[in-house]
């Protein structure tokens, strides 16, 4: 069994959904207080959305951002070879939501000292939000990746060992019914936090307030995801969520601050630079949309080969000295993880406003390019410049939205392959040495865990069956066009 250290303490470790003697660890502390435990889970959440390790995220690739050098499994959709299924599962029910999962009971199970009782009720309130909506944040990302998941019977192995899936779009209407729970929760208030509870939340130091923009902005992130397959739902929730109070600026980015040493600088800084390898360049698809129009970020985003910003095919090897590499941020060990951040939700007011309040759009999609711009280093000035060949276009605001959010997901591949799938923008084509499997396109799900096959094989057949396939060509349930 796999220890897992942390930044402060050693974490929970179970196996979610595997019927073993070996599923709990001797050597773990179960006795803990609830702050290390979720600092354990944003940083592995973090680990997770911000990898580009062949072995887990592969979205970089799969958005053709980047192109691997000499071994292309993975830029060819071989996720199999190295079991990335797998590893997505463990990442994300074992690491995150076991941990936060604990760190919950132990704040339940809290008894407060005289001097704390007062306050107690309150603190404890806005505890449990905290960690129920980094669980949201974590189970939408399940379910955008597969489709049906565990989920009233995941991250509890002594009751369900073998824990069946729920419907996609079931969790998702849940998701907002308890993200709306955790707003009211913060909303009532607090003052001060559970002891070290402040100094385990490495995303806002236990800042309530924080905390429920990050929430409304989840909010936001959970209404757009189902616009297609349950808008009046969506328009409800996205316009609640809007009104309520979502990120404006970038003070209110979810970023995990990662160290400049070892065990905890950035996975980017430890797979591309740590690691001394050369695996990744520039992908061609990006590097040549961004040339054809001057982008300012290019000097953020990648670097240069004899002046020029040159992008390697998708599908094929070359030799890393020949093409555009990551740029800085990719090779500073404490440049920050990102979550959520103010650009991103930028665009899904823009989407919003695309949908169902068109009058604001144009100005809510110049907001949104502009914040990416910036974000990278820009100018205003650049920016506008940038936006007179890339105007908003109200009648294909789609292509409009999707192609933009893409460039500037850059750095956030897991979101930009969601606007993708959603939008149908840009116009992706898989590489002809994609694997058969991949049926001559671009991934839009993940298959489900070869683990499972093989352990929780009755759930997993009627997962597959209920959602069209295993496949990574079945449409997840919100993609409707």
């Amino acid at each position: 069994m796999k220890k897992i250290i942390t930044i402060l303490t050693i974490g929970l470790s179970l196996t979610a959904c595997v019927n073993e003697d070996v599923n709990t660890d001797p050597n773990s502390a179960y006795n803990t207080v609830p702050g290390s435990l979720v600092t354990y889970a944003q940083k592995e959440l973090s680990d997770y959305v911000n990898t580009p390790s062949v072995n887990e995220n592969n979205f970089r690739l799969t958005m053709q951002y980047w192109q691997e050098t000499t071994y292309v499994n993975e830029s060819n959709y071989d996720f199999t070879n190295r079991n990335v299924s797998n590893q997505i599962y463990s990442d994300n029910y074992v690491n995150v939501l076991n941990n936060l999962g604990k760190a919950k009971s132990i704040i339940e199970g809290y008894q407060p000292t005289a001097s704390e009782l007062a306050q107690w009720p309150a603190n404890k309130k806005t505890q449990l939000a905290i960690i129920d909506i980094l669980q949201v944040y974590t189970f939408q990302l399940l379910v955008d990746t597969f489709g049906n998941i565990p989920y009233t019977q995941a991250a509890n192995l002594t009751q369900y060992p073998l824990p069946a899936y729920d419907d996609g779009a079931t969790i998702y209407a849940d998701l907002i019914t308890r993200i709306n729970t955790d707003i009211n929760s913060l909303s009532s208030g607090t003052s001060n936090s559970f002891p070290t509870f402040s100094s385990g939340d490495k995303l806002y130091g236990g800042d309530p307030a924080q905390w429920l923009t990050f929430a409304n902005s989840l909010k936001l992130k959970l209404a757009i995801g189902i616009a297609d397959s349950n808008p009046t739902l969506a328009q409800t929730t996205a316009t609640a969520a809007i009104a309520a109070g979502v990120m404006t600026s970038p003070a209110n980015n979810a970023q995990f601050p990662y160290l400049p040493d070892s065990p905890n600088y950035n996975p980017l800084y430890e797979n591309l630079e740590a690691s001394g390898r050369e695996d990744f360049v520039g992908g061609k698809t990006l590097v040549d949309y961004m040339n054809a129009s001057n982008d300012p970020r290019r000097p953020g985003y990648f670097t240069t080969i004899g002046g020029q910003y040159l992008g390697l095919t998708i599908g094929e090897g070359g030799e890393f000295g020949n093409y555009s590499h990551a740029g800085d941020y990719a090779y500073t060990p404490d440049t920050p993880g990102n979550i959520l951040t103010y650009t991103e939700v930028a665009f899904y007011v823009a989407e919003a406003n695309a949908r169902w309040n068109t009058a604001t759009a144009p100005a809510a999609y110049t907001a949104a390019v502009t914040a990416s711009i910036l974000e990278w280093g820009g100018t205003t000035g650049e920016a506008t410049a940038y936006l007179t060949t890339h105007p908003y276009d109200p009648i294909n605001w789609k292509k409009s939205i999707g192609e933009q959010a893409w460039v500037a997901m850059y750095n956030q591949a897991l979101t930009s392959w969601n606007f993708w799938r959603r939008l149908d923008f840009p116009v992706l084509l898989a590489p002809p040495t994609a694997i058969n499997n991949a049926g001559g396109k671009v991934p839009v799900r993940m298959a489900y865990p070869v683990l499972e096959q093989q352990t929780n094989n009755s759930n997993w057949k009627a997962a597959s069956t209920a959602i069209g396939g295993d496949l990574l060509t079945t449409k997840l349930f919100w993609d409707k066009f």
